[in-house]
C-alpha cells in the first residue's frame, strides 16, 4: 500500500489568494504562502488581522470564501475528511468535556482516531506523566485549573501523533514549567510541521523557519 504520509517534495501547507470574508468584513486578504514539511510557521499581527481564522481554515473548521488551499496534499474544502486525522489543533478553549476526567477525556479522542485498548491505555499514561498529571488523571476536568486543563488539551492535541500541529497561543495560562513541557511535545525538531499564533514573538521567533505577518485590511507579508 503507498505511503499516505506527505512527501518532502510538497509543501506542507500552500495558500493562493486566501480570502475569507464575514458579512462585509474581510478577516483574511490575499494570504499567499507555501510551507515545506516539518518548518514552523509563525504567526504575527494584532487582533482582528485574521490569525485565527486563519488556523480555522487550515484546521478545516472554516471554508475559504475565495483563494486555493492544499494542506498535506489534499485540497480544502473538497478533500477535508481525508486531512483531519492527520491534524493536532490546539486553539483557545481546550475542547475538554469538563464532566469527564483527565483519562476519560482522552479516551474518547483516542476512540476518535481509532487507537483503542493497550495502545490507547499506554499512549495516555505517556502523555500524562510527561505533563505531570498522572495523579490528577481520575479527576474531572472542571476541578482542574486554568494551566492544568491547557496541559490536558496539549495531550489531546499530539495523542494521535499528527503529521501538522496548529497552535493558537499554545502558552496561554502556563507558567513556567508548563511551557517548557509543552515544547518537549508541541516544539520544533520532532518531525511535525507547525503553524503557531502568538502575541508573544521574542518567545517563538528563534524556532520560525517562516513568519507570516497579517495586518488589519492590509495584504499579508511572508518572510
Amino acid at each position: 500500500m503507498a505511503d499516505e504520509r506527505q512527501t518532502e517534495a510538497e509543501p506542507a501547507i500552500e495558500l493562493v489568494g486566501l480570502r475569507r470574508v464575514y458579512g462585509e468584513r474581510a478577516a483574511l486578504e490575499g494570504v499567499s504562502l507555501e510551507t515545506p514539511v516539518g518548518s514552523s510557521l509563525v504567526v504575527l499581527g494584532p487582533n482582528g488581522a485574521g490569525k485565527t481564522t486563519l488556523l480555522r481554515i487550515l484546521a478545516t473548521l472554516l471554508r475559504p470564501t475565495e483563494g486555493e488551499v492544499r494542506v498535506l496534499g489534499c485540497k480544502l474544502p473538497d478533500e477535508a475528511w481525508k486531512l483531519r486525522g492527520k491534524i493536532g489543533y490546539l486553539g483557545h478553549e481546550p475542547l475538554l468535556y469538563r464532566d469527564l476526567s483527565g483519562r476519560e477525556n482522552l479516551r474518547f479522542h483516542a476512540r476518535l482516531h481509532g487507537i483503542t485498548g493497550a495502545a490507547a491505555e499506554a499512549r495516555i499514561e505517556e502523555l500524562l506523566e510527561a505533563v505531570k498529571l498522572a495523579h490528577r488523571g481520575d479527576e474531572r476536568t472542571y476541578e482542574f485549573s486554568a494551566g492544568m486543563r491547557q496541559r490536558l488539551a496539549i495531550c489531546r492535541c499530539v495523542l494521535h501523533e499528527p503529521e501538522l500541529l496548529l497552535l493558537d497561543e499554545p502558552d496561554s495560562n502556563l507558567d513556567i514549567e508548563g511551557r517548557e513541557i509543552a515544547r518537549t511535545l508541541l516544539g520544533p525538531g520532532l518531525g511535525h510541521t507547525r503553524v503557531v499564533v502568538t502575541h508573544d514573538p521574542e518567545r517563538h521567533l528563534p524556532d520560525a523557519d517562516q513568519v507570516l505577518r497579517l495586518e488589519v485590511d492590509e495584504p499579508a507579508a511572508v518572510s
